[in-house]
């Protein structure tokens, strides 16, 4: 809770040093909310196509398997009582052998979706802050904050003088 106070009172004291500086140079700025702009970008949405035509197969595989599954639980649970010693335990070693493997399966379909979203991510993030920064500076912003900073004109971008800093 602490470290959330003093993060807010840093970030209202800096925003106090920018309005400041605003007003005494007439800097422009500006905010976006790029979380908004991901939901509506067609990018996001031609990406969601894309991993979905590109799972859907494995997807339909896993809903087979599971039916599958389900079917020899209910014959196990529906003649499991008439069957012999040894039918019985090879039904039973059959379903826990499906269930291992289709719980598998589900795994490696869940990581590999994710991998593949964040790989339709990161190239996403990618053109919008591209596009920000080209609309920023097409209509002359000097500064656009989002959750952090995401365009800084040379007059309020400090950059340069804090590497020089760390390099001494």
């Amino acid at each position: 809770m602490n470290k959330l106070l003093s993060v807010r009172l840093i970030a209202v004291f800096l925003l106090g040093s920018f309005v400041s500086v605003a007003s005494a140079q007439d800097i422009k700025i500006a905010s976006v909310n790029a979380i908004r702009i991901l939901e509506s970008s067609p990018q996001a949405e031609i990406a969601h196509g894309k991993i979905e035509k590109e799972f859907a197969p494995r997807e339909r595989q896993l809903v087979e398997e599971q039916k599958r599954l389900k079917s020899l639980e209910d014959r196990m649970l529906k003649d499991g009582a008439i069957m012999s010693e040894s039918e019985r335990a090879n039904l039973e070693r059959e379903i826990l052998s499906m269930r291992r493997d289709l719980r598998r399966k589900q795994e490696e379909y869940r990581e590999d979706l994710n991998f593949r979203r964040n790989e339709e991510f990161t190239q996403i993030q990618k053109s919008i802050l591209e596009a920000i920064q080209n609309v920023a500076k097409e209509m002359g912003y000097d500064l656009v904050i989002g959750e952090g900073v995401i365009y800084a004109s040379d007059k309020v971008d400090i950059s340069d003088r804090v590497i020089e800093h760390l390099k001494r």
